[in-house]
């Protein structure tokens, strides 16, 4: 079964229950970089089919293609992670732990500043395309 290993218990410690939490939100982190990475596709090929000359505005597959390049860092990166911490299970003291809480910590912060970035992008795209195109079955 693939999240047994994740399966929170009763008699877990709280280092346990830790890492199986950080664990699944790092599942989590890694499937919505992969979700934004098809979203990031979609964006730039609606605007580079003349989205951009109604615009007024060269930047933004610039800046939408900038994004798609730190989404992929980002989500190699926390893949790259995701394998590591295989090696937890062989931690036999509070200090080993802590080095995998503390990492985990970090990631959060990278993902959580790339997220709110991201949407900041996107806000800002809706925002200058808004009267500018028709959208079909919208009066």
């Amino acid at each position: 079964m693939a999240g047994f290993k994740n399966r929170l218990f009763d008699h877990d410690s709280d280092v346990d229950l830790t890492h199986k939490i950080n664990t699944m939100e790092l599942e989590n982190w890694i499937s919505h970089l992969k979700y934004i990475e098809k979203e990031l596709i979609n964006l730039i090929t609606i605007c580079n089919h003349n989205l951009n000359t109604r615009l007024d505005d060269s930047t933004v597959v610039k800046r939408f293609e900038k994004k798609q390049n730190e989404n992929q860092t980002l989500l190699n990166a926390l893949i790259k992670y995701s394998n590591s911490r295989t090696n937890i299970v062989e931690c036999e003291d509070t200090a080993c732990d802590m080095v995998y809480i503390t990492e985990h910590e970090s990631y959060r912060r990278s993902y959580l500043y790339h997220l709110d970035k991201y949407r900041r992008l996107k806000d800002d795209f809706f925002n200058k395309i808004h009267g500018k195109i028709k959208l079909v079955g919208v009066d």
